[in-house]
């Protein structure tokens, strides 16, 4: 397997800016808890994936986010690597019916799709499933704002409602 730079470099870029928001933070409230001197605008460009950031710069930033840097390393790299188990690398299938149910209101969007698809094929109250591929889960799960790993282990949990 040959590594898309640019491809992996978003990824990175992607969590590091998720990580921020969710701790409801500014760009600028970040800088401010870094010990080193670093520019919003590169900040912005290593969110955006545009520009690569050293590793010890990145350690720096996980601290100050009070994330783990192996854990989000692993998380991207997951992304990255191993968003499908064995057998799915293609993608994943889903019952539309089982998204449709659900009321968790993180998947609300990915809720509104699937009944745009069942309406599409009017596929009333009988079982419905669908193909996934690898670049539509990505663009669900970028609806849901969260990561196409963490979509990925909402859509088993919802087949399997023992998880």
């Amino acid at each position: 397997m040959q590594l898309d730079a640019g491809a992996y470099q978003r990824m990175l870029g992607d969590e590091l800016r998720r990580l921020r928001e969710e701790r409801g933070l500014t760009r600028r409230d970040l800088n401010l808890r870094l010990r080193s001197e670093l520019s919003l605008q590169t900040l912005a460009t290593y969110e955006l994936g545009t520009r690569q950031c050293s590793v010890v710069r990145l350690v720096e930033l996980c601290l100050a986010l009070g994330e783990a840097p192996d854990a989000l390393l692993a998380r991207v790299g997951q992304r990255y690597f191993g968003t499908f188990g064995a057998g799915e690398s293609d993608g994943v299938r889903v019952d539309l019916h089982s998204v449709v149910r659900t009321q968790h209101q993180d998947l609300a969007p990915f809720r509104r799709w699937a009944e745009g698809k069942l309406a599409e094929t009017g596929a009333n109250g009988t079982a419905h499933e669908i193909h996934l591929d690898p670049a539509a889960l990505e663009q669900l799960a970028e609806l849901c704002e969260t990561t196409t790993a963490n979509l990925l282990s909402r859509i088993r949990s919802l087949s399997d409602p023992a998880r």
